[in-house]
């Protein structure tokens, strides 16, 4: 069994891959950041079946090598996402499997309502995310891209990312945005989408709230698969 893993960061997804697979099957990284692969190839390195490789997933080196072609939270950050899909399904092997998971943020809810400061900074959020033509409804077109690519077979699973307060990892997923704000905050101030009090205010509002009042996060999902012809 091949795989190759598209986006693939510093590796955590791509490792359980790995270990998955195992003994037999050989795993793929691919990213375009450098800092992000030598991050990999330092925490991974004891995995024998595993190897990471820069490139860009919209103009992938490889034609039909992979029996499993996958990207996880890697195709909404990409301005020609199309041109992405066709690369996955030209690095698998006739007869493969492309899988793409990823985000529809304009979907993305929270129960109760966020604070103001927050919902200010979201709308600033996608604002920014268009501004760079990353697609903010982006899981629920992949099943157009991989039909306009010419996968067959195709299937469409929601997967939602669900948190609610009392479960064992609240705490560290009703962080995720407070974490968003802390990355992406100054570019999205520095693009004229908020200001840099408006981006203080989201950061000082969310984190109590996350505490006291967030009842149920729900980031919406989809895993999206089709095969290659």
């Amino acid at each position: 069994m091949s795989v190759l893993d598209v986006g693939c960061g510093t590796g955590a997804i791509t490792s359980g891959i790995a270990r998955a697979v195992a003994p037999g099957g050989h795993v793929v990284g691919v990213d375009r950041d450098e800092t992000h692969l030598s991050a990999a190839r330092k925490e991974h390195a004891a995995l024998a079946n595993l190897s990471f490789e820069q490139g860009d997933a919209t103009s992938l080196p490889y034609c039909g090598q992979f029996d499993i072609v996958t990207a996880a939270r890697t195709l909404q950050w990409i301005a020609s996402p199309g041109r992405a899909v066709i690369a996955m399904k030209e690095a698998a092997k006739t007869g493969g499997i492309v899988v793409v998971l990823d985000y529809s943020h304009v979907r993305n809810s929270w129960e109760p309502d966020p604070p103001p400061a927050f919902r200010r900074f979201y709308e600033a959020f996608l604002a920014w995310r268009r501004a760079n033509l990353w697609d903010n409804e982006m899981a629920d077109h992949l099943p157009a891209l991989f039909r306009e690519a010419g996968l067959t077979g195709i299937e469409s699973h929601v997967q939602d990312e669900v948190v609610r307060r009392g479960d064992a990892d609240f705490d560290e997923r009703g962080a995720l945005w407070a974490e968003v704000i802390d990355n992406v905050g100054g570019p999205i101030a520095k693009g004229g989408f908020c200001t840099e009090a408006q981006v203080v205010d989201a950061r000082e509002q969310y984190g109590p709230w996350v505490k006291t009042e967030l009842a149920t996060q729900t980031l919406s999902m989809r895993t999206v698969t089709g095969r290659v012809p």
